[in-house]
């Protein structure tokens, strides 16, 4: 009648059932109907009917957001976040005479500034 799971139960073996007589001639109808489905054919007319064109250039815009994202300083080198008196502090370094650093309100804001400030030049120093 049947065995037993693997947590210990009895598994009752289920029986056939077998689709009643009355059914059969819908089912073969169902089944001619949709056995012609063209769907290329389906998504050729939606798309002549519709104008999906604004749809991708939304698509594009947001894959260059994403993908300015993924490339911010912050992202790939993962500065250090840390709270630096009533700001949030994102230094990547030893210290902040030798690294670099961000300085907010958040730690959002303080990698934003970490950002900005890793694109910025060093100031020309005076030479005697």
């Amino acid at each position: 009648m049947g065995g037993t799971n693997p947590f210990g139960g009895r598994v009752r073996k289920r029986k056939e059932k077998k689709m009643d007589d009355s059914y059969q001639p819908i089912y073969q109808a169902v089944r001619s109907r949709i056995g012609n489905f063209d769907g290329q054919a389906l998504i050729d007319q939606i798309s002549r009917q519709f104008d999906f064109s604004q749809y991708a250039a939304i698509l594009h815009q947001e894959q260059m957001i994403v993908t300015y994202e993924q490339q911010r300083p912050s992202i790939l080198l993962k500065p250090k976040i840390s709270i630096d008196g009533n700001q949030w502090c994102a230094l990547y370094g030893e210290n902040l005479q030798d690294g670099v650093a961000g300085f907010g309100d958040s730690p959002d804001k303080a990698m934003v500034d970490f950002d900005k400030n890793w694109r910025t030049d060093l100031p020309e120093r005076k030479t005697k």
